[in-house]
């Protein structure tokens, strides 16, 4: 009988923190996502209103119109500004978060090979095992008296 891998549990706690790390790393990389998403749409949103700005001075605006433009213009940048910001807090967490998942991984693949030389050896034992106790019955079955049958 194949004895069990002693370190099996400790395999399986590698295979949940792995997991669990994948499942955090996703979760990073979608938040980094919506926040590109959001600089993006600030960006879009920002180039339209600047749009709509010069087609208002070719009309001919007030001096309080186009400070209206300028103060509102003003707050997208700051508002862009931030969100540039918080897409760099996200890829820092997002490379944090790949980094720790290639280390259990890492871990994980250690445990898997442990795991499978266990495997292997016990199967080795097993073959030599089964050798032994078919060696045994030819040995039993072809001995004398055995040739006159």
């Amino acid at each position: 009988m194949a004895k069990p891998f002693a370190l099996q549990p400790i395999h399986e706690l590698m295979q949940t923190r792995t997991d669990e790390a994948t499942q955090h790393l996703a979760r990073l990389i979608a938040s980094e996502r919506d926040a590109r998403n959001k600089l993006d749409m600030l960006t879009q949103f920002r180039d339209e209103y600047v749009d709509r700005f010069r087609q208002a001075t070719q009309n001919g605006i007030t001096q309080r119109e186009w400070q209206n433009y300028l103060e509102f213009l003003n707050r997208l940048d700051d508002a862009i500004n931030a969100q540039r910001q918080a897409v760099a807090v996200q890829e820092r967490n997002t490379a944090a978060g790949k980094e720790h998942w290639q280390q259990q991984r890492r871990k994980l693949k250690a445990f898997d090979t442990l795991a499978n030389r266990h495997l292997t050896k016990e199967n080795a034992a097993e073959l030599k095992r089964e050798q032994k106790m078919l060696d045994e019955f030819a040995a039993r079955n072809s001995g004398p008296g055995k040739e006159d049958q």
